[in-house]
């Protein structure tokens, strides 16, 4: 049976049943019609935080942070962010302004449940932390997370190796990361 053939009168059908199913047909069709657009489908507002970097290198003691590594975890930040925005699926939402010890000195990574409390200050629904775990000066792993920030809790975890790399291959691991298993879990 049809639509049609349902709200259609038929002999038999009182006109009060008519009624009663017309009036049914058009409150479905308003529901319908006010949810068009699904929760589903709503852009996603998200926190990205600068990426970190943990070195467990050799030479970790001896080697600060230098610029390079500070221009290189900014390169993976900004690729990060550019694809979620050009995606049409994210909404970022500026952390610049975070006034918390953890964003600040960027061990969001190991802050143990600080991340959706920091998150839910900037109005976010998620929040995307970045960490590049230097193994050796040619070894990395880059690991990002996807935190609730109402929850607080990790939603996915995505990691990569980079070995045989150097710094300088970082923006393409979260490249990879945010297009093989970001966007790729949101497509399916």
């Amino acid at each position: 049976m049809t639509f049609v053939d349902w709200i259609t009168p038929v002999r038999r059908r009182s006109p009060r049943t008519m009624t009663a199913r017309a009036l049914l047909a058009c409150a479905l069709l308003a529901v319908a019609g006010a949810s068009g657009r699904s929760v589903a489908d709503e852009p996603i507002k998200v926190a990205v935080y600068p990426f970190e970097l943990e070195d467990f290198s050799a030479a970790a003691g001896a080697v600060a942070t230098n610029a390079r590594d500070v221009k290189y975890l900014a390169e993976a930040t900004e690729e990060a962010k550019r694809m979620l925005a050009q995606s049409g699926r994210y909404i970022l939402v500026d952390t610049a302004g975070a006034q918390d010890v953890p964003a600040k000195a960027r061990t969001m990574h190991s802050c143990h449940g600080c991340v959706g409390p920091i998150t839910k200050k900037f109005g976010a629904d998620q929040a995307v932390v970045g960490l590049i775990t230097r193994i050796s000066r040619t070894e990395y792993t880059l690991l990002i997370q996807v935190f609730d920030a109402a929850s607080g809790e990790p939603v996915s975890r995505y990691f990569t190796g980079l070995r045989m790399g150097a710094d300088y291959s970082w923006a393409r691991g979260a490249k990879w990361l945010v297009k093989n298993r970001i966007l790729a879990k949101d497509r399916g």
